[in-house]
């Protein structure tokens, strides 16, 4: 474990007296302090325990040292803050997103949802609440440097590994070297683990994508974690000559794949709230005169459903066979991942309604389509996640970007949560005042 020695940070006593919109300008300010901490000169690339991780773990220890936040980097190198609650023994919630980015990122993926919880404790002014709080930025969510995502939520609910520690980068560190260098203790990781007995974890994060913009709605609440197949396919024909063999006698690998693509963009036109995508294709021997003998298409299946999802699979996996029987082609086809949908807490979900509500927003309940952390906090805790508008849809890029407006109405929404959470006769009950 590390404790930080902070940069100085803004006065929190000229902070408690600011707007939702003045907060709000603040944040984004802050999430683009944040991506000049890259590993590279141009664009922002933040992984696992790199050096630019060091210098954004100080910048945000620098921004809640005036509120006597107790800053800590666990051994799986998260971010831990904690806002004490009235006495050692109140019940914590816990508020966070991740601090990593893919290549050439955007200022505000993850990042956003850590810098939301630093203005909500700001917000508090120093006054304490029947809770604890404490503020989580996550070491790895993207899976960048070591190809395995969610490592520092993982070791929340005790899934970082010896497996997963064993993982290599492209210089052949592993994740056990990796965090031995930034000065932690690999043998301290299950001291990092969530207890299960936590009031719930609360993400704030970009949409990614445009359905919100479409609705003209500033939030949105996360009902479900959609679950994940990949796949891959491979069709085999025979290769030849592109000028001598007539139509009809060719065994083309490439027309069979194509064909096939276009059924699984049918398939997901057809079922409610399914996508499916070709991401990759990649043929032999791929010349300009030469019938394509093999094909290698990628196959990404999403749904909030399991059923639906499992059942599309299936649907495109005969689809892919009836093809290749009818082209005179075999096709075979592995699975890459299945990942299961993951539901955010009922309960928890309604109560971030209510807040967005009480900040004057109509909050759209939706499916994620991308993975978060708070899915991986679901397995041990009540979780709920809250979607900002993300202009244009677009994300990790560098033109990703949020509206001031929307984000003061997250801050707006998550103090009216604060409030509810304090008053709710399930905190009263396990604290000194029932």
């Amino acid at each position: 474990m590390d404790t930080l020695k902070p940069r100085s940070g803004v006065s929190g006593e000229f902070l408690a007296q600011m707007s939702y919109e003045s907060r709000a300008n603040i944040a984004i300010e802050r999430c683009r302090k944040l991506a000049n901490f890259s590993e590279d000169a141009v664009g922002t690339r933040r992984t696992f325990l790199s050096p630019s991780m060091r210098d954004c773990h100080r910048e945000i220890a620098g921004w809640l040292a005036p509120m006597g936040v107790e800053v800590r980097i666990d051994a799986a190198g998260n971010l831990r803050a904690l806002y004490r609650g009235p006495d050692r023994d109140a019940p914590r919630l816990l508020i966070g997103s991740h601090l990593d980015t893919v290549p050439n990122a955007g200022a505000f993926d993850g990042i956003l949802g850590v810098v939301l919880g630093v203005a909500l404790l700001e917000s508090l002014a120093g006054k304490r609440l029947p809770f604890a709080i404490e503020l989580l930025g996550f070491s790895e969510e993207e899976g960048v440097r070591f190809g395995a995502p969610f490592i520092g939520s993982r070791a929340l609910v005790g899934r970082l590994d010896a497996e997963l520690l064993s993982r290599t980068d492209a210089k052949g560190t592993t994740v056990r070297q990796a965090i031995e260098d930034y000065g932690l203790d690999p043998g301290e990781i299950r001291s990092a683990a969530v207890t299960g007995d936590e009031l719930g974890y609360l993400e704030f994060h970009i949409e990614q994508g445009p359905v919100l913009e479409e609705m003209n709605r500033a939030l949105g609440v996360v009902q479900t974690i959609a679950g994940q197949s990949r796949l891959e396919f491979v069709f085999a024909g025979s290769t030849n000559h592109a000028g001598t063999t007539p139509m009809n006698l060719r065994r083309d690998a490439m027309a069979g794949a194509a064909e096939w693509i276009g059924a699984v963009e049918r398939e997901a036109h057809r079922v409610a709230e399914l996508v499916a995508t070709v991401g990759s294709l990649a043929v032999k021997p791929g010349a300009v005169n030469v019938i394509a003998g093999e094909a290698r298409a990628t196959l990404d299946v999403r749904h909030g459903s399991d059923e639906s999802r499992h059942a599309a699979v299936e649907t495109l996996t005969g689809a892919a066979t009836d093809i290749a029987v009818r082209r005179r082609l075999s096709v075979r086809h592995s699975v890459q991942l299945n990942q299961p949908s993951v539901a955010m807490d009922p309960a928890l979900a309604r109560q971030v309604e209510e807040a967005i509500r009480r900040a004057g927003c109509e909050p759209h309940r939706m499916v994620s389509g991308a993975g978060h952390d708070a899915m991986i906090l679901a397995e041990k805790i009540p979780s709920a996640l809250i979607f900002l508008r993300t202009p244009g849809g677009i994300s990790h890029d560098p033109a990703e970007t949020v509206r001031v407006e929307d984000v003061a109405k997250a801050i707006e929404a998550g103090s009216h949560f604060l409030a509810h959470l304090a008053a709710s006769s399930a905190v009263q009950r396990r604290t000194h005042l029932a």
